[in-house]
């Protein structure tokens, strides 16, 4: 038994949705579905995976624009991002048409998520963090059995989340990352919003911004 994933970088953006699924029961969610709809729903029927659920860690467009098609084809809960996000998704129809994207329509998620909440694909459990910072409602997910973190744009390989978007703040953000992922073990794979994967350890020794802080 095993938590599989795998990233596809969707969207003009290049945003990594994560489609995860654990191999004994075929559950799989997909992760921050921006865009590219048909081309994600392709790859859960191939694999002939049971979609349960979409989780946001948060409203920007090339993260949460998509959820809305995505849902025609099929109807599934959408869980996440914080409550402190819903002016990014209230904004969507706006942002959307504003970058050329296909215009999204206002949603609201199933559930909204909070620090200490728990979610699960099939057998696997992911811990709820909240990071504001780079969005207020910033949410990030942690598997401790699969040692996987699902990062969105908090951190990246070497980098940190952007914080001049409205109601950013870099202080928190870098307080955040301090005090709650570095806090994982080392070893934890981390899948950020954009680009190559990074490790917990990784960051802690060499990222520029948050480095050295463990």
């Amino acid at each position: 038994m095993a938590l599989q994933y795998r990233i596809f970088p969707i969207t003009p953006f290049r945003q990594n949705c994560t489609l995860l699924w654990d191999d004994a029961t075929n559950d799989a969610v997909l992760t921050d579905v921006g865009g590219d709809s048909g081309f994600l729903w392709q790859h859960v029927q191939q694999r002939g995976l049971n979609l349960r659920a979409v989780w946001l860690t948060h409203g920007h467009l090339d993260h949460a624009g998509g959820v809305p098609m995505l849902l025609e084809r099929q109807n599934v809960p959408v869980i996440g991002p914080h409550p402190d996000d819903q002016f990014l998704l209230d904004a969507l129809p706006e942002t959307t048409a504003s970058y050329g994207f296909p215009v999204c329509p206002v949603f609201a998620p199933t559930r909204w998520l909070h620090e200490g909440d728990t979610l699960s694909v099939g057998n696997f459990a992911f811990d709820v963090l909240h990071i504001p910072g780079h969005t207020p409602g910033h949410v990030v997910f942690h598997c401790a059995a699969a040692k996987l973190l699902i990062a969105g744009d908090v951190l990246f390989y070497e980098s940190i989340g952007r914080t001049d978007f409205p109601r950013g703040n870099h202080q928190d953000l870098l307080d955040n990352i301090r005090n709650k992922l570095f806090r994982l073990p080392d070893d934890t794979l981390v899948i950020p919003g954009h680009a190559r994967t990074t490790t917990i350890g990784h960051e802690k020794q060499f990222n520029p911004y948050v480095g050295g802080a463990a």
